[in-house]
């Protein structure tokens, strides 16, 4: 196991009500708030209103940033640092799910660097220091509820890529399983992929000797297909929403990646999918995740799906290597499948013209080296998945 530094720093106020800590929460960081979210959704299950209650008994000023799209704009960053810096506001306050989140991150920490906030993303500048701010989580899926870093996307220049800072962690985040009984199906579906994503992109490393975290991970992973069908077709089950939130968190906040040395493969791919096209994340990691696993599994390997079709998919460890290792890719794309994903990038409208563009873009983005270390991929590997997704 490699050496480490843990560092986890948000609090957690897990479980139904347990909004009745944010005033308090917030008193202990600042006095003016920035409101940020989303759509609607917020509004149609009474949480928005719930919130500006909290904030108004409280004598808690607060301004609104809304409308922070999925897959979220660097123009929303812009903005929202626009409306901190007039109003001299202190803490931020994320009311969604990632991309809500994600935009706040950057927000906070774009806030004290004097140039535009793209510049972080494209590593020209370095996050110095981030605003505090607190979540309320309404979706599970990201995981950035529990971490410290963020995407964002320019369309401009069909980009899409991360950056993170210990600073950008949140301080505290509420997460009440009830506030995702309104997820839409397809929602429910992406964020249960997006977690298994980050599950597997931590997993799937080679001979690093992190016993622990890997049994961690194929928890995170059998509690993603058991309640995962569950929260499915019973959006209102408690027990469901909660375990998969539960897992959300957990999947990224760094428990798994401890000790390991994971360079992420199929996340970067994907990002291109989400740059050119716009695709729910969620989705394009579900596409390409079975088309990586068969596409990586060679000799070397072969012991690691062994180990996963094994200990994840009960599957028998009498079998051959091979003929375990393909059954787990089959049970993976199957699952997903399950939860009503295409299966295909044609499915959801990419264009095999730009599969090259996007190949060539997603080494790029990447300083022009390979991607991911499980399998390093270069430009024709990258090509390679997307054409067996297709």
């Amino acid at each position: 196991m490699k050496n480490f530094h843990y560092s986890i720093p948000t609090e957690i106020f897990f479980g139904k009500g347990q909004i009745k800590v944010l005033a308090d929460e917030i008193k202990k960081y600042g006095t003016r708030v920035l409101l940020t979210y989303g759509g609607g959704s917020i509004k149609r299950i009474g949480l928005y209103q719930e919130v500006v209650d909290i904030l108004k008994d409280n004598h808690i000023p607060f301004w609104e940033l809304s409308g922070i799209e999925p897959n979220p704009r660097i123009d929303s960053v812009r903005e929202g640092i626009k409306i901190v810096r007039e109003n001299n506001i202190d803490f931020i306050l994320a009311v969604g799910g990632g991309s809500t989140i994600d935009c706040s991150k950057a927000i906070a920490a774009g806030y004290y660097y004097d140039g535009d906030p793209w510049d972080l993303l494209i590593k020209k500048a370095k996050v110095v220091n981030a605003l505090p701010l607190g979540t309320i989580l309404t979706i599970a899926a990201t995981g950035s509820e529990m971490d410290r870093g963020a995407v964002i996307s320019n369309l401009e220049t069909k980009q899409k890529l991360s950056f993170d800072h210990i600073s950008m962690a949140p301080k505290f985040s509420i997460l009440d399983p009830t506030y995702t009984f309104t997820v839409p199906k397809v929602q429910t579906a992406a964020g249960i992929a997006d977690i298994m994503s980050h599950t597997f992109e931590n997993y799937f490393t080679l001979n690093d000797g992190a016993y622990l975290q890997d049994r961690f991970a194929e928890a995170i992973l059998k509690t993603c297909i058991k309640y995962g069908k569950i929260a499915f077709e019973e959006p209102e089950n408690y027990e469901a929403r909660a375990n998969i939130m539960w897992a959300s968190s957990w999947a990224i906040n760094g428990l798994l990646s401890y000790g390991k040395d994971s360079q992420w493969s199929v996340h970067p791919i994907e990002h291109e999918l989400s740059a050119f096209y716009d695709i729910t994340h969620g989705i394009g990691l579900a596409i390409l995740t079975p088309a990586w696993m068969e596409y990586v599994l060679d000799d070397e390997r072969v012991d690691k799906f062994v180990e996963y079709g094994v200990n994840v998919w009960d599957i028998d460890r009498n079998m051959d290597k091979y003929e375990i290792a393909k059954l787990a890719i089959q049970k993976t794309r199957e699952f997903f499948k399950s939860l009503e994903i295409p299966m295909s990038l044609r499915e959801v409208g990419i264009k095999e013209e730009d599969l090259e563009k996007m190949a060539k873009a997603a080494i790029d983005n990447n300083d022009g080296k390979k991607i991911g270390n499980f399998k390093p991929l270069d430009y024709e590997d990258v090509l390679n998945i997307y054409k067996k997704a297709y």
